[in-house]
């Protein structure tokens, strides 16, 4: 058997009695409303609502909010490029010597605060001089340490290389061959210059 959903009376076919505040009502009504503060500065445009005679009284006894200075959102940053590999037949026409490196720097022996500064303004200026590839070397760590000190450049430069500071001056970058250092060193391909 089917149930039929049960019937629901429409309030506009039997008006409602409108009814006057008492007096105990109306002063507990001004009380509340001198202590509530609007939540918009202007009432919206399309829709307007008129109010009892008994509400416009107390509403018009609510003091005026100060207009507060309007805020605009600074434009989002652009977003930095994400990273992509150096191509298979760049890194070995690299490695054969077939490209030419750019530029070198060498990080060896180097603080972290250090490096990163000495990477960063190094690959500044590569962007700014045009250069296409240069070459990192880290290092590969000190061979009777524990793994925790063992290769701490070699470890956080790639992080650097990721963080959108970098991203915005390089296109990728990948492990060097043995013959440029191998494991110790990367090749890093740098983002043209815009003009």
């Amino acid at each position: 058997m089917k149930r039929r959903p049960p019937e629901i009376a429409d309030p506009s076919a039997s008006p409602r009695r409108k009814r006057s505040l008492s007096e105990d009502e109306r002063k507990l009504w001004e009380s509340v409303a001198r202590q509530v503060k609007p939540l918009r500065q202007s009432p919206r445009l399309g829709r307007s609502h008129p109010l009892h005679a008994e509400t416009q009284d107390a509403a018009a006894s609510v003091p005026p909010r100060p207009s507060s200075p309007v805020k605009i959102a600074p434009p989002p940053k652009p977003h930095a490029p994400p990273l992509a590999p150096i191509g298979r037949r760049e890194r070995a026409q690299l490695s054969r010597g077939k490209k030419e490196i750019d530029a070198r720097i060498d990080l060896h022996g180097m603080t972290q605060t250090r490096a990163h500064r000495a990477l960063f303004g190094f690959l500044q200026r590569a962007h700014h001089e045009g250069l296409t590839f240069v070459l990192v070397i880290t290092g590969k760590g000190k061979i009777g340490g524990g793994d925790s000190e063992r290769g701490v450049l070699r470890r956080q430069v790639p992080h650097w290389l990721a963080l959108p500071e970098f991203r915005t001056l390089v296109v990728g970058f990948e492990e060097a061959n043995v013959g440029h250092g191998g494991e110790g060193a990367l090749y890093v391909r740098v983002r043209r210059a815009r003009s």
